[in-house]
């Protein structure tokens, strides 16, 4: 088997290591235990994040023990890296709340069932109780302020005099260099692996550990990932894909990998799915081949929501896939999948009494915007030219009654090959 080191930088999850060599022959040695951590500043994790999942779930592979540290306590304080302004504080319920829901995603990518295999831990556990004199003279008389502040993600707020950056965040890289630290001493843990923005906060932990504890422990960052158009796995962007169903349907998550880039997809299958390098080369090569065909971007898609959503969630997003870009009807899609394929499609609301006695077709495609007069709807819908929840209208007189109705309350207007309206009875 390949050595865990060349795996990760095969697919691409290495930029720096703060000893390569040392990392190496430690990862060569034995067993080590390392971790990745995640702050609930939102209610899911998004795709950025799950590169880290997929880098422990790689070391998990090669027989090392991954720690998937939830950061309930530094979550509290909000990491000012990639930001510009101050996070909003969360209350204790907001945390909490959070907390169980990254539980549960992280575990959809690693084991933690047996603790010998990989754990779950809260730096709540540890940080809410810290005294705030004994940790100032233990831990805080092991920082330079002078090196705190010329961190890029520091001085870049200090630069910027609207907003400037809060003792509060200022703090933030003592108590996840002291995560480090306190890992270090309780279990063990050797490395800690992050995205490049986290390098500084990684390099304080490692260089604290060995202050505080006289042993030699290891980082390892990956840079961050964007598409080649352009677009980023933003939260404060508003671009962001969470990994949370109810987020991000698999609907919507299949179809972003879907529709990734072809200068992307060689990339994203190295770092979002499990499949060999050499499958991988071989679906370049046919995508190479039938471009229009997509075989690489499918079998990303495929595989990246098989990993998050599970084998039900694949199932549902390809038949949504299938009912809205075929001819299937749409009468067993959610809400939510019609909201995420009709994003950009027209939309109106009308009061649910409406169809106590029915609404006319014609009538409806014009309230919709779908036709400029009730001719206008007879003619589109003689023509052959109008589908109702993708099912052929061809009866100008028919009536639209709580039957045609998909979703909570739906109804898809269909005129020709490509212009949807779509009606909310609520």
């Amino acid at each position: 088997m390949a050595h865990p080191l060349d795996i990760l930088t095969e697919r691409g999850f290495v930029q720096d290591v703060t000893d390569t060599d040392g990392l190496r022959e430690l990862l060569t040695a034995g067993r080590i235990t390392f971790y990745y951590g995640a702050d609930p500043s939102g209610s899911s994790l998004h795709i950025g994040n799950l590169i880290g999942l997929m880098a422990m779930a790689w070391l998990q592979r090669a027989g090392h023990r991954p720690i998937a540290l939830v950061g309930g306590g530094t979550g509290r304080i909000g990491d000012p890296s990639g930001r510009d302004d101050e996070r909003e504080l969360l209350s204790d319920e907001q945390i909490a709340a959070h907390v169980e829901r990254l539980r549960h995603q992280m575990t959809r990518v690693i084991e933690i069932d047996d603790p010998d295999r990989g754990l779950l831990i809260d730096n709540d556990d540890w940080l809410r109780g810290l005294r705030l004199v004994d940790f100032l003279r233990d831990v805080g008389k092991h920082f330079s302020v002078n090196q705190m502040i010329a961190r890029e993600s520091v001085r870049r707020r200090l630069e910027e005099r609207e907003h400037g950056i809060s003792f509060t965040e200022f703090s933030y890289q003592l108590l996840q260099a002291y995560d480090f630290a306190h890992l270090f001493s309780t279990h063990g843990c050797r490395l800690q692996i992050g995205g490049s923005d986290q390098w500084g906060n990684v390099t304080a932990g490692v260089d604290l550990t060995r202050r505080m504890h006289g042993e030699k422990v290891y980082g390892l960052v990956w840079p961050l990932v964007e598409r080649s158009d352009g677009k980023k796995f933003s939260k404060s962007g508003g671009e962001a894909v969470w990994l949370a169903s109810d987020e991000t349907s698999p609907y919507a998550y299949y179809q972003w990998f879907l529709n990734v880039p072809d200068a992307d997809v060689g990339r994203f299958l190295k770092l979002y799915t499990f499949l060999s390098m050499g499958e991988i080369a071989e679906l370049e090569e046919a995508t190479a081949a039938d471009p229009a065909g997509r075989p690489a971007q499918r079998a990303l898609a495929a595989e990246a929501t098989r990993i998050m959503h599970g084998d039900d969630g694949l199932a549902e997003a390809q038949r949504a896939s299938d009912a809205l870009f075929g001819d299937e009807p749409f009468a067993d899609l959610d809400e939510r999948t019609l909201a995420d394929a009709f994003v950009a499609a027209p939309s109106t609301e009308m009061p649910p009494e409406r169809l106590t006695q029915g609404i006319g077709l014609l009538e409806l495609m014009v309230a919709a915007g779908a036709a400029a007069s009730n001719g206008e709807a007879r003619r589109l819908v003689e023509q052959g030219g109008v589908r109702l929840n993708n099912n052929v209208a061809d009866d100008p007189a028919h009536t639209v009654g709580r039957t045609d109705l998909i979703g909570d309350g739906t109804v898809v207007l269909r005129v020709g090959k490509k212009r949807y309206f779509l009606v909310r009875f609520r």
